[in-house]
């Protein structure tokens, strides 16, 4: 059964949607592992900070199947279907990485490039998983994390994520 690791963000009411969103992926796939929630400048516009976390389930769902449960989960925190890449939103939910799979059909890339790209995917990915390894590079995720330009990293760690 493979493990999937969804990337969570939100910056408009962000104190209530990532609780909520949890709880949302609790009852869809049982148990998680969940990092600290780490705030962020957004990247790509002007806007309110966000919260980023990334959490951790197993399932035996075919990745696309898991994919479109995360796009009812936002769709049913208010996020619109038409939401622009770099926007305020009030829930974001990206699977990340499932199990050593690689995909890239439509819409749906695994293991996502955020991972290697910003600190506040890969910081909390590291926290949870650090010996796991990268399906592409072949490289742990605590040793890209300790690799990572910390210059590029702009966050402060919160504390845990209570849901």
């Amino acid at each position: 059964m493979p493990t999937g690791y969804i990337s969570i963000g939100s910056n408009i009411d962000k104190e209530v949607h990532i609780p909520s969103s949890l709880r949302a992926l609790q009852a869809q796939f049982g148990d998680l592992t969940v990092s600290s929630i780490y705030e962020s400048e957004p990247v790509g516009f002007s806007g309110d900070s966000f919260y980023n976390l990334v959490a951790s389930f197993d399932s035996d769902l075919p990745a696309k199947a898991v994919a479109k449960l995360l796009r009812q989960i936002e769709l049913d925190h208010g996020r619109s279907r038409d939401s622009q890449k770099f926007s305020a939103r009030t829930l974001d939910l990206d699977l990340i990485l499932y199990g050593s799979d690689i995909i890239s059909d439509g819409r749906l890339r695994i293991p996502r490039d955020e991972i290697e790209r910003y600190a506040f995917v890969l910081e909390p990915l590291a926290e949870i998983a650090p010996n796991e390894t990268h399906p592409v590079c072949g490289r742990r995720f605590g040793e890209l994390w300790d690799a990572f330009d910390k210059t590029l990293a702009s966050q402060t760690k919160l504390g845990p994520a209570e849901y």
